[in-house]
């Protein structure tokens, strides 16, 4: 009985491709998340080739090569319109801020993806608005409201609770990258205004 398995077939650009488009099938992706899971996927196939016995270097070197291909493989996607950084940032923004991340939390989740600065902010000033907008405050007073309904806070906090200290509140906003502006006109609302407000926003 042989100790080590058979080394696993090298991966070719085609195998890359399909695996580019199965993923992009079910899951939405920016340029470097593309090129991450590829990756990924070499490395997989380079510690089943090692423990299958295949040398180190013959796996490095296997990999080297294959690099340009993923590259092609991410630049036929964005060209075929299967990634779209632009498209995605926008998605993300609102699905993100509906769920009660701050406009400097979905930033943070959008650059750690591997979406360029300029995107990043592109694609804010369309979902959001602009900074200086009516539409962003709003935007931004609607993610805060639905942090503070899951937290508990503010106007949703339960009737039997004593109140919290306001500070420690104010920091958990703080922590979430809300400002105190925002926090404390949160806080000052009314239950009734506070949901309203909520569904309205949900609604657009």
């Amino acid at each position: 009985m042989e100790d080590n398995p058979a080394p696993p077939p090298v991966p070719d650009a085609a195998s890359l491709r399909e695996a580019a488009l199965a993923h992009l099938a079910r899951f939405a992706t920016t340029e470097q998340g593309l090129r991450q899971m590829l990756d990924r996927r070499l490395r997989r196939w380079g510690v089943r080739a090692s423990h299958a016995g295949l040398p180190n270097e013959d796996i490095e070197s296997a990999i080297a090569a294959l690099r340009p291909a993923i590259d092609g493989i991410v630049a036929s996607m964005t060209d075929l319109g299967a990634v779209d950084d632009a498209g995605f940032a926008r998605s993300r923004a609102t699905s993100l801020t509906r769920t009660g991340r701050s406009r400097r939390a979905v930033e943070a989740h959008l650059a750690n993806k591997g979406v360029d600065q300029e995107t990043v902010r592109d694609a804010l000033n369309d979902s959001l608005g602009e900074r200086s907008d009516s539409s962003a405050r709003e935007a931004e007073l609607a993610a805060a409201l639905v942090l503070a309904r899951k937290r508990r806070l503010g106007p949703f906090q339960r009737p039997d609770r004593e109140d919290d200290d306001s500070l420690k509140t104010l920091g958990i906003f703080a922590r979430n990258g809300f400002s105190r502006d925002v926090a404390q006109s949160v806080l000052d609302m009314d239950p009734e205004e506070a949901e309203d407000r909520i569904i309205a926003f949900r609604s657009l």
